[in-house]
């Protein structure tokens, strides 16, 4: 069979796949001991024909696929793939093309320069800004809080890169109660840890309390990190980010914005006051593949100091062709040097939407959230517990039995799927319309499995 024929089939594949995402479970029920089975054993000896590889992995994967790129999947903040980000995705496997060094794909760095300029015009960030694409928010954390150790450090006359941490002038991290977990696992595997951390405490839609803020500063006197956040990811609430520019200003601290998925509300003209401010921090860290819709893996990077943002990341060596004769080299701004296109897809989704589809999209989304809350709002003893300003609804029901086995016949339901959580020491259950697909008769369907399992729980 030729490679045209083999590629043809797989397409067939996925395209039944995606027509399948309306019907099919939402999470699946084959034990994973089954899909063990069907697909391990010993390492065969001989080689096997690709198109039978790919069919078997059709055939035996299948059962234990989450259809997270589905409109009735509301966990974890997870978009589907846009079209045109699905179709850009294949082809950026076809080329292949390692686009940490421009020698190596001169057409991914272009792209990359675009699509970071694009974004800095959507989210109203400073367009002197630094920008690179990264396997998610996680490691855009670990980058922006990089170039911020290095600069901080750099102000009191110590070079991180030479010197590296130990003896340096301590740092201190201001953040809030209901931060994400990923900013601590950054700040540790920047070498800073947890008691270096000061938390301020937040209010119960999670929002950092600036005062709280002002006063952690007064005492703050070495070097030092705020960190805010744009989309708390169980109730999606803001910090004030306003109040918080203003009190950081005050001080020589480095100011880092959390917006994995908030930041997004800057692309939408009736959303944007809630990211009022957000182009005054010196970094800011966000997901493609949350609510731009386009396929993992996807984070994405700002720096408002580049030099920092390049002093913390770059590296040579002998054998490198460099930015200097080819156009951006990427590997200078993100921990990575082989790394995928990434910036394809993101092209692909920017250049299909536009800006108004952009802002469609976030809200739409944000409706759906809205319709789900009034709706489920209605089920007995069923309490919303925050306020709706953007795509995430948390709640419960009247006892932590209840809340816990609803969400559990729910899930096992295959008709949707969201995540439990813990709020105010409690269990609650969160949902996230993330998704392009997601429609209002999702909603309703979504409703009705809570519904019925309201029923069967009572």
């Amino acid at each position: 069979m030729s490679e045209r024929e083999l590629l043809r089939r797989t397409a067939e594949i996925a395209a039944d796949f995606i027509e399948s995402l309306d019907e099919r479970p939402v999470f699946p029920s084959a034990p994973v001991e089954e899909l063990g089975a069907a697909l391990g054993g010993r390492l065969p000896e001989v080689s096997s024909d690709p198109l039978e590889v790919v069919e078997t992995m059709a055939r035996e994967i299948d059962p234990g696929v989450v259809a997270t790129a589905g409109p009735r999947y509301f966990g974890y903040v997870i978009g589907g793939a846009l079209p045109a980000a699905l179709a850009a995705d294949w082809l950026t496997s076809v080329w292949d093309q390692c686009a940490g060094f421009s020698v190596l794909g001169p057409s991914a760095s272009v792209v990359e320069e675009i699509v970071g300029d694009w974004l800095k015009d959507l989210f109203g960030l400073p367009q002197q800004a630094s920008f690179a694409l990264t396997t998610g928010c996680q490691m855009a954390h670990v980058t922006a809080l990089a170039a911020a150790r290095h600069e901080i450090l750099a102000r009191r006359g110590w070079d991180v890169r030479e010197q590296g941490l130990a003896g340096s002038p301590p740092i201190t991290v201001v953040a809030g109660r209901q931060r994400h977990v990923t900013v601590d696992r950054a700040l540790r595997l920047l070498g800073i840890g947890g008691v270096q951390i000061a938390v301020v405490s937040a209010d119960d839609q999670g929002r950092m309390d600036p005062g709280g803020l002002q006063t952690v500063l007064s005492r703050a006197t070495g070097p030092t990190i705020v960190c805010a956040q744009a989309g708390e990811v169980n109730t999606g609430a803001f910090d004030p980010l306003t109040e918080i520019v203003e009190i950081v200003s005050c001080t020589d601290a480095w100011l880092h914005i959390d917006g994995a998925f908030g930041l997004w509300a800057a692309a939408s003209p009736s959303r944007r006051h809630l990211v009022e401010g957000v182009g005054a921090a010196d970094s800011w860290a966000a997901d493609g593949h949350k609510w731009l819709n386009v396929p993992y893996d996807c984070g994405l990077v700002f720096c408002a100091n580049p030099a920092a943002h390049h002093a913390a990341m770059t590296a040579c060596a002998a054998y490198f062709e460099g930015a200097g004769k080819w156009a951006r080299d990427a590997f200078d701004w993100t921990p990575e040097s082989s790394r995928r296109a990434r910036a394809f897809t993101v092209y692909a989704a920017l250049r299909s939407l536009g800006r108004q589809g952009v802002a469609e999209l976030v809200d739409r989304c944000c409706v759906r959230a809205q319709e789900f809350a009034s709706q489920i709002s209605r089920l007995p003893e069923c309490t919303v517990l925050n306020d709706v300003v953007i795509n995430q609804v948390l709640f419960r029901f009247a006892d932590d039995e209840t809340t816990n086995t609803v969400l559990a016949k729910v899930q096992a339901s295959g008709e949707a799927w969201m995540g439990g959580t813990t709020w105010d020491g409690r269990p609650a259950i969160r949902l996230s319309v993330s998704n392009w697909r997601t429609s209002e008769d999702d909603i309703a369907r979504t409703v009705a499995a809570f519904e019925r399992a309201v029923a069967v729980a009572r």
